[in-house]
């Protein structure tokens, strides 16, 4: 089997959704090396989804997210990727007293802040 040897689980998510009155829905499938435990596989495909919402709430937040115009093409597959590499950058930095909006503020004010957060030191 070559790169798929450790194979030993296949899963299914089915997933509904209802907003305004109208009902869509997705299937999804997973490939994984764990034993089969379905609950351990609803455990994490959910924690999955927890983590990405997270993320679109703290974008929305922070950048406005859902207020950008650019929907379409390589342009907004661009700032979608800055936003969320800059977000990333943003999580890691060790000042957990201020939030994650105004690290942003900060790093757009301060350069010495902007330096740490994009290389993790003052140079």
């Amino acid at each position: 089997m070559g790169e798929w040897s450790g194979l030993k689980t296949l899963g299914m998510v089915i997933r509904r959704r209802e907003i305004n009155g109208v009902e869509t829905g997705e299937v999804q499938y997973y490939i994984s090396s764990l034993k089969r435990d379905v609950g351990r596989f609803a455990k994490a495909t959910r924690g999955h989804w927890g983590i990405e919402n997270s993320n679109h709430w703290t974008l929305d937040m922070t950048f406005r997210e859902d207020e950008k115009r650019t929907r379409h093409g390589p342009t907004a597959e661009n700032e979608a990727w800055l936003r969320r590499f800059t977000l990333s950058l943003l999580k890691q930095h060790p000042n957990q007293k201020m939030s994650v909006a105004m690290k942003r503020r900060q790093a757009g004010w301060n350069e010495n802040y902007l330096t740490e957060v994009v290389f993790g030191a003052t140079i």
